[in-house]
């Protein structure tokens, strides 16, 4: 950068800066918003030709910017997020000059109609929303080999930590691997099935998984409707906080918004480093929770436990009787369907992709841009019959509700008296995901050859308060995250 106050802050500040930190800096007049996206995208014409995180920017962002500033001025600040420049993963709507394509070059053209919920609530609390994140095409749910992070539309995402060793994660892999890059404030996310919480751990990144309920899915390109859900992407507790409390809130047009009866409120309450002490945790000791992992991940969990003992919580193993269970994707398979088209059908008439059949055939068509990988997952929800009447279906619903509820996390937390469950990295994501309940990762570490490793907090329905609470106070007992070195001129 040219301009000499805005290059030592570039150098010397922005790289981990916090919202508190930004926020402090614009009410003082030493920086404007405007300067802060400057600097961000800067940032990423510097730096994330080395890992592939962005599809695009959003061209208003300076002007909008420029905007919030002279409001700031005559009216004060609209709250934490005015200003502050935030990512969106590409399945996420934004009636703007960018585009909503799930990372596909079926919809690399699509102008949604209207902002998402998610998008409306940033652009009223203030935010910047800077640009589309890449992502795994479809949300992973497109081909049985596809690797975490790629899509046609955008390409392979790197994870800056190693970008030729360590996997990025998916399927929100460019809102993780560019916040841990530092090419943005936050990201917002989506998680099916550990799709927040898998990056968030492989990028040394605080990962938020809500409650199916607290955020609204409308405008949100979708697999699930029973498992589907939004969440913030962050390199702190607080930052992470902060955005969850701008994008939650009841929806009309999300039915599931109306079992919310919780805010998310930037209390003290949530911020207490003395918050495990007297906390009662559950450790799952069942081998389904370890299957992958390392003795170099396992050493690193071992001793996040004992940390969480040190700082005054009460630390109990204990069994998940459905941990073991014959668990399938049918219920995801026949729900994408019906998903899909009702998404696909509410697009402006120019958008000549109106439903799964014409994603297929329009993949057949450019087989050799769009089909590296196939489409066999797909085909085979093509395959159902779209109305949610197939019996497969409904015995797989109640399965996975019951296996995951009251014979998995209820279960545990009643039965030995435990307040959340504690699992190493991601490994507990898929039965969370499936009761549709909430979890938090936090930074916990790095193997000997530098792969980030994260500790994950996970609850009942509606249990954000108190897994913030836990997880804040791990992070600022351990405080272990570090930005990652990434060589600028790299090439993906």
């Amino acid at each position: 950068m040219e301009n000499p106050k805005l290059k030592k802050l570039f150098d010397e500040w922005l790289p981990e800066a916090t919202i508190d930190q930004m926020q402090t800096k614009m009410e003082s007049g030493e920086l404007t918003a405007k300067q802060l996206v400057l600097m961000y995208l800067s940032r990423i014409a510097k730096i994330d030709k080395a890992i592939n995180s962005i599809l695009e920017i959003n061209p208003d962002a300076l002007q909008i910017a420029a905007t919030l500033d002279t409001e700031r001025k005559v009216h004060g600040s609209r709250g934490p997020l005015h200003g502050i420049p935030v990512l969106l993963k590409d399945n996420i709507d934004t009636h703007d000059k960018m585009h909503t394509s799930a990372g596909s070059l079926a919809l690399e053209h699509s102008i949604s109609p209207e902002d998402s919920f998610v998008a409306a609530q940033l652009r009223k609390a203030g935010a910047v929303i800077l640009g589309k994140t890449n992502m795994t095409e479809w949300a992973n749910f497109m081909a049985n080999d596809m690797p975490t992070g790629y899509s046609s539309r955008g390409g392979q995402v790197l994870n800056p930590y190693g970008p030729k060793k360590f996997i990025v994660g998916g399927s929100s892999a460019g809102s993780g691997s560019a916040v841990a890059a530092n090419l943005a404030a936050v990201a917002v996310g989506t998680e099916t099935s550990g799709s927040i919480l898998n990056p968030s751990g492989q990028n040394s990144l605080v990962g938020i998984k809500p409650t199916v309920g607290l955020v609204s899915r409308s405008g949100i390109i979708p697999i699930s409707h029973t498992q589907d859900t939004a969440g913030p992407m962050a390199r702190t507790v607080k930052d992470a906080v902060y955005l969850l409390s701008v994008i939650s809130g009841i929806d009309e047009h999300d039915p599931v918004t109306g079992t919310n009866q919780v805010t998310i409120d930037i209390n003290n309450y949530l911020f207490d480093k003395k918050g495990l002490q007297g906390a009662t945790l559950g450790v799952p000791r069942d081998s389904a929770f370890y299957d992958g992992l390392s003795d170099d991940k396992r050493q690193l969990f071992e001793k996040a436990v004992e940390k969480l003992k040190q700082l005054g919580a009460a630390v109990k193993d204990v069994h998940i009787p459905s941990a073991n269970a014959e668990w399938g994707y049918d219920v995801l398979t026949y729900e994408f369907k019906v998903g899909v088209n009702a998404y696909l059908n509410q697009l402006p008439s120019t958008v000549k992709i109106r439903n799964l059949t014409n994603i297929i055939a329009f993949n057949k068509h450019h087989m050799e841009r769009t089909l590296k990988f196939g489409q066999a997952v797909l085909i085979e929800s093509e395959e159902t019959s779209g109305t949610l009447t197939e019996e497969q279906y409904l015995l797989a619903l109640e399965h996975d509700q019951y296996q995951s509820t009251e014979q998995g996390i209820d279960f545990a937390l009643k039965e030995y008296g435990v307040s959340a469950l504690v699992f190493p990295h991601d490994h507990g994501s898929d039965i969370a995901a499936r009761a549709g309940y909430p979890s938090i990762t936090v930074p916990a570490g790095y193997t000997k050859d530098g792969e980030p490793f994260g500790l994950t907090f996970t609850g009942t329905a509606y249990s954000e308060a108190t897994l913030i609470k836990l997880a804040y106070a791990f992070e600022q007992a351990t405080n272990v995250r570090k930005a990652p070195v990434i060589e600028p001129n790299a090439e993906a």
